[in-house]
């Protein structure tokens, strides 16, 4: 499939690249030769002008003043010739009734007489020339010779043909040598961009493909174990009122956990397509972080491990901080003071306590500490979740934020040297996905520090109320 794509983007491209260099050769090749007729005509013209103005002019009859007049061939024409001669122009002069009276030719052009002053291209027939190279074409010019309205005869200079069609011919061949080399270069450059533009989108297509294998996965056991479980509830004729609670608990449990995926993969999906609107609200951090604590201090206490909330006040509040008297708009003075959607913060922290208590042994620690620092002059509120867990190995940190993403399935089912219960349910590999999404939908950013069988450090920085609320 993605070849294929990859095969029509290029040959698309190509198409396109080749037209457009075919109307741009076709253009020049009419503008050049439109050129170089206009220049042979000028040409033409300017030598009509020389030759009317060198024209000799005689009575025919002496004795008679104010006669007609006519031309004195010889000695209008002797010098003429020879300039002619240079540029390739032929000179030929006509009599009022149309007889050729002197010519530059050797042999004479049987071509009917057409005054013309703009030029004219003409058909020769098929004749020896000693003086024209292609017997076939002339430019030519023809102009009426008068005085008052005697007509003393024509004047025809003729060009040959080749002068336009040798520079033509050349100006041809370089176009269709130039536009097939870039056409064939276009083809290899298209092959390679096309092949470039398809990576990130192979990639999608690989992790939306991985993505839908991984939630059809987790989707499938827990609906799996409840169709089995309700069957063997039913096929018991005679069931045990107490052994029937017990098999509705487990199909109670696994709806909840099939109810937070689906709820995590719903916020996912929303949050790629861009449907999650935060409702941006001046949140107090510390509030919150101490609200989550809370509800995380029963969980720790039963595994036997140590949560505890750490706020270092800051020294002094900084100026973007301090209340301005006098003003509606007053600034909170609270340190820990931000412009989010506490939902989703919530959310955010519940899942990353979450994570170090249930990762976290016997008699470890979980400390979470929240502070105010300042980098490149803006206030920042940096949370760090700190444990004493098992860690998470160095090759596994750079796709921790994957969407069902785990490090190995000891990290999802706990001994009993390490806990003295074990989680309710396991986890879907979503919980750190989706704190990445909230924190960027934050315009935050977040780290992972980890070593394994030392903890794990994630730091969560957040901005401030200043930077937050222009940002709203």
């Amino acid at each position: 499939m993605f070849q294929t794509t990859r095969r029509r983007l290029a040959l698309w491209y190509t198409t396109v690249t080749a037209v457009l260099l075919l109307l741009f050769a076709s253009g020049f090749y009419l503008y050049v030769r439109s050129t170089l007729i206009e220049r042979i005509d000028d040409t033409l013209n300017h030598v009509v002008e020389v030759v009317q103005r060198s024209l000799v002019l005689e009575p025919v009859d002496f004795h008679k003043e104010g006669g007609p007049l006519r031309i004195n061939i010889e000695a209008s024409f002797r010098n003429n010739a020879d300039t002619v001669e240079d540029d390739h122009i032929d000179l030929e002069w006509f009599s009022p009734e149309g007889d050729l009276l002197w010519s530059t030719l050797s042999a004479p052009l049987n071509v009917a007489l057409h005054p013309n002053s703009t030029g004219e291209t003409v058909h020769l027939p098929s004749q020896p020339s000693d003086r024209v190279q292609e017997p076939d074409l002339l430019r030519q010019v023809t102009q009426r010779v008068q005085v008052g309205r005697q007509v003393l005869g024509y004047l025809r200079v003729s060009h040959p043909w080749f002068e336009v069609t040798k520079p033509i011919r050349q100006l041809i061949f370089d176009l269709s040598l130039g536009t097939g080399l870039m056409v064939v270069a276009v083809a290899a450059i298209g092959w390679l961009l096309s092949g470039l533009a398809m990576q990130p989108v192979q990639a999608s297509y690989q992790q939306l493909k991985q993505f839908t294998a991984d939630a059809s996965h987790e989707l499938r056991n827990p609906i799996a174990t409840i169709q089995t479980n309700v069957q063997v509830a039913l096929s018991d004729p005679n069931p045990d009122p107490q052994w029937q609670q017990q098999q509705l608990k487990v199909v109670e449990r696994l709806t909840r956990r099939l109810g937070r995926l689906v709820d995590d993969l719903l916020f996912l999906a929303r949050q790629d397509s861009g449907m999650v609107q935060p409702r941006w609200t001046a949140v107090a951090l510390d509030a919150l972080l101490i609200d989550v604590v809370e509800e995380q201090q029963a969980i720790a206490l039963e595994k036997g491990v140590s949560l505890s909330l750490d706020l270092e006040e800051p020294a002094e509040n900084p100026p973007e901080h301090r209340p301005r008297n006098g003003s509606k708009g007053e600034i909170p003075p609270e340190p820990f003071t931000l412009q989010g959607d506490r939902d989703q913060l919530a959310r955010l922290f519940t899942n990353l306590v979450g994570n170090a208590v249930q990762y976290t042994p016997v008699n470890g620690r979980v400390e979470v500490m929240l502070q105010q620092v300042k980098r490149n002059h803006i206030v920042q509120l940096q949370v760090q979740v700190r444990d004493t867990g098992i860690g998470i190995p160095l090759e596994a940190l750079p796709h921790i934020f994957d969407r069902f993403y785990r490090v190995d399935p000891a990290r999802t089912h706990e001994n009993a040297e390490t806990s003295i219960a074990k989680p309710a349910t396991t986890g879907s590999g979503l919980g750190l996905a989706i704190a990445q999404a909230i924190v960027e939908n934050h315009q935050g950013n977040i780290v992972v520090e980890s070593k394994p069988e030392q903890g794990t450090t994630f730091i969560v920085a957040l901005a401030g109320y200043n930077a937050s609320i222009a940002r709203v």
